[in-house]
């Protein structure tokens, strides 16, 4: 009982740091990526610092789990180039992901049951099967539509390692990352047809990976039920 108080006292203290340090300063800057043009000058007026703020910002939404991550590709996208800017939002997201692998690995479902509901918990079962977890995890980090940051919470649970974690979100998230930045740049360069069609690109494919991650979740947590 002393162990478990511990852990929500601890919980608790995170939980509140992170919502002051988003609320008090990031809240601000992040609703600046829905007007490019000042979120660019924002963050070009603060140099180097402002690229750390940026990938900053991108680990806490990985965190956090409840801010979106697309504009904020395309605000990357818009402030530093396809490229660049996948480049940058990509490590953010390692460093958030990574932070959150270790936190899972130290309180488990307790920090989990903070950010999501039971519902969606329990669509994580899958992935506690053991066959093929660490290919399956990749392909639905691969895949937009999939929800990346509910299953970063859930890659915790199971057992795979720091390392093959850290490729899977170095990697896995990357070619989303650079499409959406791709739309960014597009659209600073005032190529609207081209950024229509690269929203349209993500949306197909978004819709595709949600309907393969709801058969998948729904079809091994029935065979789950089965065989428990």
């Amino acid at each position: 009982m002393k162990k478990k108080a511990v852990v929500i006292s601890i919980l608790i203290l995170l939980i509140a740091v992170m919502a002051f340090v988003v609320v008090k300063f990031l809240m601000p800057v992040i609703r600046l990526a829905d007007d490019p043009d000042e979120f660019r000058g924002f963050i070009e007026s603060r140099g180097v610092w402002g690229i750390a703020l940026f990938m900053i910002i991108n680990a806490l939404q990985v965190i956090v789990a409840v801010i979106p991550a697309g504009p904020l590709e395309v605000a990357a996208g818009y402030c530093f180039g396809p490229v660049k800017g996948a480049i940058i939002s990509d490590l953010g997201m390692v460093i958030g992901s990574m932070t959150v692998f270790c936190l899972v690995k130290q309180f488990g479902m307790p920090l989990i049951e903070v950010f999501f509901s039971k519902e969606k918990t329990e669509s994580l079962k899958f992935l506690r099967n053991g066959k093929n977890t660490k290919l399956i995890v990749f392909l639905l980090y691969l895949i937009p539509g999939a929800p990346k940051d509910l299953l970063t919470y859930g890659v915790g649970l199971t057992n795979i390692s720091a390392f093959s974690m850290l490729f899977i979100a170095a990697v896995g998230r990357f070619p989303t990352i650079l499409l959406t930045c791709m739309g960014g740049d597009v659209l600073e360069e005032k190529r609207y047809g081209a950024f229509i069609a690269v929203i349209a690109v993500i949306a197909v494919l978004s819709l595709t990976g949600a309907f393969i991650y709801r058969r998948l979740s729904g079809n091994k947590a029935s065979e789950a039920e089965q065989t428990g």
